[in-house]
């Protein structure tokens, strides 16, 4: 039975590659009874979606800064030089 921290690092791991048949077998035996894992799963996958469409947005060049914002960053940026 993989312990709470190895089923973290397996779920954390199946975000970017496919996991074995047995470690899938093995996390998904454990987030049947453990709570804690499962939540901590579906807040990863939250922000996975959440990152992936702020990506989009941005990429899509729909997010304009206010005039204002843009020239107190610019303003702090001239600042640190």
């Amino acid at each position: 039975m993989l312990s709470c921290k190895e089923v973290s690092l397996l779920t954390s791991k199946s975000m970017d590659t496919t996991l074995t048949r047995r470690e899938r077998l093995a996390v998904h035996l454990h987030l049947l009874y453990c709570r804690g894992c499962t939540r901590f799963r579906d807040q990863l996958q939250f922000l996975r979606r959440a990152a992936q469409r702020s990506s989009k947005t941005l990429s899509a060049g729909t997010v304009r800064l206010p005039a204002a914002a843009r020239d107190r960053i610019q303003a702090a940026l001239r600042r640190e030089r």
